[in-house]
């Protein structure tokens, strides 16, 4: 069960959060600023590519390169195919993953290196074969990793992901991994990169207003900001103990969907299942009417709760890009998901260009996940 009242206890908070997570989501602007910075020290601004790659792969471990490679790929649209490389591997440790250029991939291709760890001997690897095959290979990842040498003997970019001033990657590297700030370092020099080859729209001047975003979100969201005027603690309130739900409508909204479900999995332990809009319709509906329906059990009314652990109840997030009076599918959904006496929250980021409402929907939902996991007793790790 959620404890409401330590959502609205700043220091009892600080105290939970033993991996720095509010931190690093309240640093993501200053995070995409020095990223911006550490991009245009590694060259990337002087980049003057002979034309667009054919296709760019994404290979790299963890909930942040999924990301990494989700966002790219909603992002560049039909400019290029974004092909993100499964890791395999026995366990879910550096030294034991592995990955795998398709076979067709070549000299016209793009492949890109995200990762917070950068001891991967698979990621090493990886560049190698690439290298061999004439592949341009651009890498995020700690300033002195091993990847770091592969990639910089190997005549590939390297970059030194961005951290906060106060982190060292090897007496950090959990809480840097586990930041919801962890993905914006290794985002925001990949699309600074993207621009210049002419796959995404974001110059220097996008960074900068994606930063300032997300200072505006974190100041809205953070740990100071009362419940009833703070978005994030708003949904993590109204998630607590329920199945959500996640169906999204525009270009932006689909990967920060699709985000929310891993972070609510990964940091608050909360099962949740994203879809986008009309397709989550037909594809939830049943979930409405079935088992996580909010009338479900007509006899709970009657049924001891003060030790039997509540059954989960369907929960929809509705997350939007665009403007209200656009073609969309919202009506719809919130038809469907009231004629089942289902809740609704709703999130509607304010105008702006694709990567700033994207910044927007990733920042509260990022601090909501972080709630989640702070103010529900045994889910905070030790």
């Amino acid at each position: 069960m959620l404890d409401e009242t330590l959502l609205d206890a700043p220091d009892d908070l600080a105290l939970a959060d033993r991996r720095g997570l509010l931190r690093g989501a309240a640093e993501a602007g200053a995070r995409v600023r020095t990223a911006a910075r550490h991009a245009a020290e590694a060259g990337i601004a002087d980049l003057h590519p002979e034309g667009r790659p054919r296709a760019v792969l994404v290979a790299g471990p963890g909930t942040a390169a999924a990301g990494v490679a989700d966002l790219i790929g909603a992002l560049a649209g039909a400019a290029a195919p974004v092909v993100r490389l499964q890791p395999t591997g026995v366990a879910p440790a550096a030294g034991a993953l592995r990955w795998a250029l398709p076979g067709w991939a070549g000299s016209v291709d793009l492949l890109l290196l995200p990762t917070t760890d950068g001891s991967e001997p698979g990621l090493a690897l990886l560049a190698e074969q690439a290298y061999r095959r004439g592949i341009t290979v651009v890498a995020v990842a700690p300033k002195a990793s091993p990847l770091a040498e592969t990639v910089n003997g190997s005549r590939g970019l390297f970059v030194p992901m961005a951290i906060a001033p106060n982190e060292m990657p090897d007496e950090y590297a959990e809480s840097i991994a586990a930041s919801p700030g962890a993905l914006w370092a290794l985002f925001t020099p990949l699309l600074a990169l993207l621009d210049r080859v002419g796959l995404i729209e974001a110059p220097p001047e996008a960074l900068e207003k994606v930063a300032d975003r997300l200072d505006r979100t974190a100041e809205r969201c953070g740990p100071a900001i009362a419940t009833y005027s703070n978005p994030a603690k708003t949904l993590a309130a109204e998630l607590a103990d329920s199945l959500p739900l996640i169906w999204t409508e525009g270009i932006a909204a689909g990967p920060a969907g699709r985000r929310f479900a891993a972070v609510l999995a990964e940091l608050a332990g909360l099962p949740a299942l994203a879809a986008e809009l009309p397709e989550a319709l037909p594809a939830h509906g049943v979930l409405l009417a079935g088992d996580y329906a909010a009338g479900a059990d007509p006899d709970d009314f009657f049924r001891d709760r003060v030790e039997e652990q509540q059954a989960l109840r369907a929960r929809v997030v509705l997350l939007r890009d665009r403007p209200a009076d656009g073609l969309t599918a919202a009506p719809a959904a919130r038809e469907l998901a009231l004629g089942h006496e289902t809740a609704i929250s709703e999130l509607e980021p304010e105008e702006g260009g694709d990567l700033e409402t994207l910044a927007e929907l990733l920042a509260v939902t990022d601090f909501a996940a972080v709630y989640l996991n702070l103010a529900t007793p045994g889910r905070t790790p030790h």
